[in-house]
């Protein structure tokens, strides 16, 4: 299977989660879905995805922790692109994403259904 074809998905939003699987995997993706942060960082850790999608505010352990563990325990390459979910527009958080190793972020509230895929295309492109 083709690592780019395979995505995760931490988000504690049930519906959201579930509206992101469904779009994925309609356009061929494999995709996996945690919904609180224990559950994605072990999932994140054990690798082989060529993106991870990582909501910011999450039950158990936020996306900022997620970001640092996962810094700290594997190769910058090892988890695919990481791009972050999230509605908060506070540019020191998302310096702080960015700075430990996320490619960028999507504003869950800004973006449709189109948007969303043709972003997520262009991440894996770059990857």
């Amino acid at each position: 299977m083709d690592v780019k074809k395979k995505i995760l998905i931490v988000e504690d939003d049930q519906f959201l989660r579930e509206f992101y699987q469904d779009l994925l995997q309609s356009e061929g993706y494999t995709v996996e879905v945690a919904g609180d942060g224990d559950a994605g960082l072990t999932k994140a850790l054990a690798g082989g995805w060529g993106l991870l999608l990582l909501d910011l505010m999450l039950p158990k352990r936020d996306g900022l922790q997620i970001l640092k563990e996962i810094k700290v325990k594997l190769a910058a390459n090892a988890t695919g692109v990481i791009v972050i979910l999230t509605n908060l527009g506070q540019d020191a958080i998302i310096k702080q994403c960015l700075d430990l190793g996320a490619a960028g972020y999507l504003v869950k509230s800004a973006m449709n259904p189109d948007q969303v895929l043709t972003e997520i295309h262009s991440y894996l492109e770059k990857a």
